[in-house]
């Protein structure tokens, strides 16, 4: 009889290894297997588990606990203002003054928590008490990106956390590096399994996402984000989705403008969805613009005063971008343009259909258009689906206000940008999603409401 055969089982194939690059230098400094779907149900799983315990605490024990977690952040500053280097090529001080904002977020958020607002009660029904309960979701699913690795999973794990839910934060795949010693000292200060973080590439997003998750907080690209709606069915989203601002500088702005301009450009080298991009003067002030933000920005040197893009993928499309515009001007600034540095650079005597202008370039560039009354700048400035900051520069602050309040924008800023605080909420419109950060405001992203009503007699 001739002997009988096992079937051979198929392996399973492993799942590469992703190498994690130091875009100062371009050199790999580690890498990390993604996760794949057993550890994103085990994580998801984890977290569930760990859900009923962190609801039942009092407002005032998640508020001790996530005040040990912002000590725990601020004792480490170093440690993550590293790590936070690793992965973005950010100056210290850039990096160092964003853990510091983290920390606060913790703090603010844990606060914030304890003053939860709802509809007033009352007897709305005769013989009968009502009230609404504000209670957590339950599961989160942060997805965040590289631009700003821990600031960006702050301002959606701090408010989560705050009202109750348990997040797993998957952090974009070239920074994981700060989110995953916040998961260790989230553990120690919240408790296990309350704040998980999962490594790993695109497809890791997907299988979270396509996970048993009661929300997904995301921040990212657009197409990303419309993917995510599809996949996320009855399930709710928050989506911030970028931007392309537009910045009204009219002929009386005062003389700070430019340099206050150039700063908030090359900010983390530009990779910010609210930075400045779209610069729209009048006719009668443009050569002024134009000469005094290319003299700001020559102030501006890569390599000194900001930091590389973050991949060779972000790199490759903001070449492209300048490749394709029809600007008749291109501006550089000096510093490094080797690798992943580029320097800051401003495009004028362009179409207003030009690529740069109509795309989100996130990156140290800034487009100048004119337009010859108010009224067609305003038309520019909202001329573009993404809406989701913007500025005014005038000396008038009755024209700034009126021109604020029409602006298609979530958040807008006179004579300054990129000026933001914790007690002020960031939100987008149009192709720059739905949803709200920062502000008390963003733990109803969190929440949802549930009314209570008790009969208090009979016979009514």
């Amino acid at each position: 009889m001739a002997p009988s055969t096992v079937p051979a089982v198929p392996a399973v194939p492993a799942v590469p290894e992703l190498h994690l690059t130091d875009p100062r230098t371009g050199h790999t400094r580690g890498t990390l297997v993604p996760a794949r779907a057993e550890q994103v149900a085990e994580a998801v799983a984890r977290a569930r588990a760990a859900g009923p315990r962190w609801r039942a605490l009092t407002p005032r024990e998640r508020e001790r606990r996530l005040d040990a977690l912002a000590d725990l952040i601020e004792r480490h500053l170093t440690e993550y203002t590293v790590l936070e280097q690793a992965g973005t090529g950010k100056p210290e001080a850039e990096a160092a003054g964003e853990v510091r904002e983290v920390a606060d977020l913790f703090r603010f958020y844990a606060g914030a928590a304890r003053t939860g607002t709802a509809p007033a009660a009352g007897r709305y029904l005769a013989g009968h008490e009502s009230w609404v309960r504000w209670e957590p979701v339950g599961v989160v699913a942060a997805v965040v990106p590289w631009n700003y690795p821990l600031l960006m999973a702050a301002w959606r794990c701090a408010p989560a956390l705050a009202a109750g839910n348990t997040v797993v934060l998957k952090p974009a795949e070239t920074t994981p590096d700060s989110a995953a010693l916040l998961a260790v000292h989230a553990a120690e200060a919240l408790g296990e399994d309350v704040l998980s973080t999962l490594a790993g590439d695109r497809e890791s997003g997907r299988l979270l996402v396509a996970a048993e998750v009661d929300l997904i907080a995301f921040t990212g690209s657009a197409a990303a984000g419309a993917d995510i709606a599809a996949r996320a069915g009855h399930r709710r989203v928050s989506l911030e989705l970028g931007g392309n601002s537009p910045v009204l500088v009219l002929p009386d702005a005062p003389g700070h403008t430019w340099s206050a301009l150039a700063v908030a450009c090359t900010y983390n080298a530009g990779q910010s969805c609210a930075a400045p991009a779209r610069v729209i003067s009048l006719t009668e002030n443009y050569e002024r613009t134009v000469t005094a933000l290319a003299a700001a920005l020559g102030a501006r040197e890569a390599g000194r005063d900001f930091g590389p893009l973050n991949n060779a993928d972000q790199a490759a499309r903001y070449d492209k971008l300048l490749a394709a515009s029809a600007a008749g001007r291109s501006l550089p600034a000096p510093g490094r343009g080797d690798g992943l540095w580029r320097p800051a650079r401003l495009l004028a005597d362009l179409p207003d259909d030009d690529p740069a202008v109509l795309e989100e370039v996130f990156g140290p560039l800034l487009t100048v258009q004119h337009a010859p009354t108010v009224e067609a700048a305003l038309a520019l400035a909202n001329g573009v689906p993404q809406a989701l900051a913007a500025s005014v520069w005038t000396a008038d602050l009755s024209t700034a206000l009126d021109l604020t309040s029409r602006l298609d924008a979530g958040e807008t800023w006179i004579n300054c940008h990129l000026a933001q605080s914790a007690e002020l909420p960031h939100s987008g419109r149009g192709t720059s999603g739905q949803g709200i950060d920062l502000s008390t405001l963003a733990l109803h992203e969190y929440q949802r409401p549930k009314t209570v009503t008790a009969r208090l007699r009979d016979g009514v």
